[in-house]
């Protein structure tokens, strides 16, 4: 029998090809279970990269057919939807391949199957053609991450072609004349404002009185209005109960949360973007004795263990937010652990992003959490409307928000709503990392004339005032 691997990764997502290159380069001996064709999980395949493409590439049209003309470039853009598809396959190949010479680079075993764990040292991996293998390892880790939610209490038909969910809107064969967006979260508006600056008619009906639920409520506000600007029109505050085909495409029924009556709008392509639940099917969980929680997530403790000895879990198939930076840093961490290292998250300090035009970024608590929470605190913002560089960009919607505890000045949370916000909170994090106060941001030299800037200013106007208004 051959020696069993020091671990073995299921699942190749963020987290877990990140998990399985990490613990190879401390020394491990590592496979990786994948039951894609492909290596790179939900996030490069159907996610993360291909919907990153299609937001640049129609943003870029959308700038060409609006903004050129007052840069000085008058062109008459005409969509070309196939290259662009085509754009974003690509893309997802370029990373997909990747993640194949990083296996190969660090001598990890990537091996194509489904995995299951028959105990706490073995897991039985089924091919394509219907043939098993068992891998003996001394740890296991799940990283099997998540998958599509639906509508909770309702049952909904994914046809793929008019009731659509995140994994298939990003490959439609033509623009739709309309689209309702069931779920204004991340997904929903992400997915809904490529379609939208391509040409669709894009209705978000939203069960929450606001978008992005979580998200700062005065980023949230303003976030929404510049949308309406971009054509979008929101039905908040609406409970779907109903999703169902028609003759000409697909409708949605919803009433109001608050009561009133029932409403059905029609449209070509329903995309259903409420979310996703953690992907644990078929991994023989309850009989290797593995603990789930309340929400179908694997419980774990501080350093990644299940309730089985050998055992870990990351990603989004454990608590948290459901991110895939969140989960390469699960990833490194838990590698770390097992080399014998001191492996740790700060989870204070994981940054969100909305890659909409203009994006939105987040880092630490909200306003909202700050009061909750009893905490005395100063705000300090600056718009980009007052930025140099904004202004000869065009890109001056949206400001930067710094919240800094009142007493000690120490940065408790950063918000970002404008171009570049998703490059821009890497600051934010840095600074919050180190326990950094906005005096320090503000003492720290950035380039001029930079958006950064305004991440500056609006640190300025939290412990003094800002200089530039």
């Amino acid at each position: 029998m051959a020696d069993p691997y020091d671990l073995v990764v299921i699942g190749s997502g963020p987290g877990g090809y990140v998990c399985a290159i990490k613990a190879a380069q401390l020394g491990l001996k590592v496979a990786c279970v994948e039951k894609r064709k492909t290596y790179g999980g939900t996030c490069l395949n159907v996610g993360c990269i291909p919907s990153k493409a299609l937001l640049y590439a129609s943003e870029a049209f959308a700038e060409a057919g609006h903004s050129f003309a007052d840069l000085g470039i008058e062109v008459a853009p005409k969509l070309n939807l196939d290259r662009m598809m085509g754009h974003k396959d690509k893309t997802v190949k370029a990373n997909v391949d990747g993640i194949a010479y990083l296996f190969k680079k660090n001598r990890i075993d990537g091996i194509i199957g489904t995995g299951r764990i028959k105990s706490a040292g073995e897991v039985e991996v089924t091919k394509e053609d219907g043939s098993s293998q068992t891998l003996q390892a001394k740890a296991i880790c799940i990283a099997t991450g998540s998958e599509v939610a639906g509508i909770p209490g309702l049952d909904v038909t994914f046809d793929e072609t008019t009731i659509v969910s995140s994994d298939h809107a990003i490959a439609l064969p033509k623009v739709p004349k309309t689209m309702v967006v069931v779920g204004g979260g991340v997904i929903g508006l992400e997915l809904g404002s490529v379609w939208a600056r391509l040409g669709a008619d894009v209705t978000v009906v939203e069960f929450l009185d606001k978008v992005l639920g979580p998200m700062d409520q005065e980023v949230s506000t303003a976030f929404q209005k510049l949308l309406v600007k971009q054509g979008l029109t929101f039905r908040l505050g609406a409970k779907v109960t109903g999703v169902a085909k028609t003759r000409k495409g697909a409708s949605v029924t919803f009433e109001p949360v608050k009561g009133g009556e029932a409403e059905t709008i029609e449209a070509d392509v329903v995309l259903v973007a409420t979310g996703r639940k953690p992907y644990t099917e078929g991994l023989g969980l309850a009989d290797a004795g593995v603990a789930l929680d309340e929400r179908g997530r694997v419980e774990i403790d501080q350093h990644f263990k299940t309730s089985v000895d050998g055992i870990y879990a990351i990603g989004d198939v454990v608590k948290g937010a459901m991110l895939a930076h969140k989960a390469e840093d699960e990833g490194v961490a838990l590698a770390e652990i097992l080399a014998g290292q001191s492996g740790h998250v700060n989870y204070d300090a994981i940054p969100s992003v909305v890659y909409t035009s203009p994006e939105v970024a987040s880092v630490g608590r909200t306003e909202e959490e700050l009061k909750k929470a009893g905490i005395d605190y100063k705000v300090g913002k600056f718009p980009f409307m007052a930025n140099g560089r904004a202004r000869a960009m065009l890109k001056t919607d949206g400001f930067v928000k710094v919240l800094a505890d009142a007493r000690t000045d120490r940065v408790l949370g950063v918000h970002v709503l404008g171009a570049g916000a998703g490059d821009l909170i890497a600051e934010a994090a840095l600074l919050m990392e180190f326990g950094g106060a906005s005096e320090d941001l503000a003492r720290t030299s950035h380039a001029h004339p930079t958006l950064s800037e305004a991440m500056r200013e609006a640190a300025f106007a939290a412990f003094a005032k800002p200089i530039h208004i």
